[in-house]
């Protein structure tokens, strides 16, 4: 049944990720030949959409940057401002595929408690949360993968936008999961973390932003080269970076702390062997920082090039660690867990 008017007000939130171990392996390049395999963690951090009926017309408005337009059937989106591309995307497959091409008079609007750039995952959760709004408003039977796989085509392939598959599926599912990735099909492997040791590493986990919001795309050029390339070094890391996660998953179904920050340091010297755009003159400078006072492992989350930093150190020095962080001038946080993927609720 196609609807002419939004029948009612909705708002979405999904949750951002940190990225524990195996990123970089979500890349198609890669596991469609390779297999693909991540530990990620979402977090008490979120992307949030609104969704309101209006007159007439698509409103899109992004709150965080202050950016609003109302975008015509017939716009070109190439003309769109960067904050709201998403928006027009995602309003124009949902259109498509759940209301015939009639287009509903509705005003969509979104902020995120991380920017965009940030390691984070806030594109794709902010797609997803839109998704979700849309979902809740127009009372659609799709579960969590079909909501998953509907924002990695909507990024990847209607925007054309370089990038991994392992944000969408994060955020959607909520919660530690170890993902899969094949040629044809991805599987999400949810993981019962034990609570002591969910709150030991609330304790001992740090997220330092650089303070550079960094564009991901040429660290996944050379990341998709070396994917491709089936006997160069930088392959051999991206194989080093999925057997970390297989190694990161056995660590946290067993509590082991010292295989965790072992599999971290780990994956951050294979992470950044993978691009030269990966690590900078900041971030190894904010990781030598960190590791004299106190860290035992650090990892840039995300692609890399800047972003957030994931520190890991005792709980006894993590005080003390976090005041030399922000001295430096960036925002720097404990690592606290969410349980919950997307969530939408009418208003």
């Amino acid at each position: 049944m196609t609807l002419k008017h939004l029948p009612t007000s909705v708002r979405a939130r999904a949750p951002l990720r940190v990225g524990l171990a195996g990123g970089g392996t979500d890349l198609k390049d890669f596991y469609t030949v390779h297999g693909g395999a991540v530990l990620n963690t979402t977090i008490n951090r979120y992307a949030y959409a609104e969704l309101l009926p209006c007159s007439e017309g698509f409103v899109a408005e992004a709150l965080d940057s202050s950016c609003e337009q109302v975008i015509e059937p017939d716009h070109d989106p190439t003309t769109l401002p960067r904050h709201l591309l998403l928006h027009w995307a995602v309003y124009e497959r949902m259109m498509a595929d759940y209301n015939g091409n009639i287009r509903i008079p509705c005003r969509l609007s979104t902020y995120c408690d991380a920017p965009i750039g940030s390691g984070l995952g806030s594109s794709s959760t902010l797609v997803v949360a839109m998704i979700k709004a849309f979902v809740e408003a127009l009372n659609l039977g799709i579960d969590d993968y079909e909501i998953a796989e509907m924002a990695y085509r909507i990024e990847r392939e209607d925007c054309a936008l370089a990038g991994g598959r392992q944000d969408q599926y994060s955020a959607t599912f909520g919660g530690f999961n170890f993902i899969e990735f094949e040629e044809d099909r991805t599987v999400v492997n949810p993981l019962r973390v034990k609570n002591w040791f969910r709150c030991e590493l609330e304790s001992s986990l740090l997220l330092h932003f650089t303070g550079v919001s960094r564009q991901s795309a040429e660290v996944i050029e050379d990341q998709t080269k070396a994917a491709l390339g089936e006997k160069s070094d930088r392959l051999s890391y991206l194989q080093n970076l999925k057997a970390e996660a297989r190694h990161m998953k056995e660590a946290l179904l067993k509590c082991d702390r010292d295989g965790m920050l072992n599999s971290l340091n780990r994956s951050w010297q294979s992470k950044s062997r993978t691009s030269n755009k990966v690590s900078s003159p900041r971030i190894e400078q904010r990781i030598d920082l960190a590791m004299t006072h106190g860290a035992e492992a650090a990892k840039v989350s995300g692609a890399g090039g800047g972003g957030f930093i994931l520190f890991m150190c005792p709980p006894s020095k993590a005080i003390q660690l976090r005041e030399t962080l922000l001295a430096e001038g960036g925002e720097t946080t404990f690592c606290c867990f969410s349980d919950h993927g997307t969530q939408a609720w009418r208003i």
